[in-house]
């Protein structure tokens, strides 16, 4: 299976991540570590639609991977669009199943990435979406932009600054794929990172 190729990958290539990015990393090890019970962890950016989810995802694979069946992920953003087509295609390139099960302008997917457990249901949402947990969950801020305009996240335990690039600046340009690709292969790494040191 191809996922468990990209798997091998990202853990083999731990030591890509700088360490000042390991520091902000080992924050959500931590939290993690200290949620006993259920760990909900809420990524996001400010549309829902690239790095939030890419992370969501990512984190949930890991989480999974490392038997961590305690973590849920989750993904918002401070205002609602719709889950972004390259990202989409990245995560299929790495080896993802992912389905659109409705039509509409903010589509619904699901992401299986195992047999034995549900598929990841990813939309873009506002942070605060019904879907999401109203209560004891990490919110993790995965671009600069979301954590300077919205300082309060409601109920949260705890805060973190994981942001990443934007591959939004490539859309349009001939390296759009290989860019989203890039960016999903390094939320990959981190997320796997990060659980590996839980």
């Amino acid at each position: 299976m191809y996922l468990q190729v990209i798997i091998e990958k990202a853990v083999n290539e731990f030591h890509l991540i700088p360490e000042f990015r390991k520091q902000e990393l080992s924050l959500l090890s931590k939290y993690i570590q200290e949620k006993k019970e259920i760990a909900n962890l809420v990524f996001i950016c400010t549309h829902n639609s690239r790095r939030s989810i890419l992370a969501q995802v990512w984190a949930q694979v890991a989480a999974h991977h490392y038997g961590f069946f305690n973590v849920t992920s989750y993904s918002g953003g401070t205002e609602t669009t719709h889950f972004y087509s390259s990202a989409i295609e990245a995560l299929k390139e790495q080896g993802l199943l992912i389905n659109k099960i409705s039509e509409k302008d903010n589509p619904i997917y699901t992401v299986k990435y195992s047999e034995s457990v549900h598929p990841i249901i990813c939309y873009s949402k506002k942070y605060n979406d019904f879907f999401n947990p109203k209560n004891n969950f990490a919110a993790i801020m995965t671009c600069n932009h979301a954590d300077q305009n919205c300082p309060l996240i409601p109920n949260s335990d705890e805060r973190i600054p994981i942001s990443y690039k934007d591959p939004k600046s490539a859309d349009g340009s001939p390296n759009e794929q290989e860019k989203y690709l890039e960016r999903s292969t390094q939320i990959c790494r981190e997320m796997f990172y990060a659980f590996s040191k839980t």
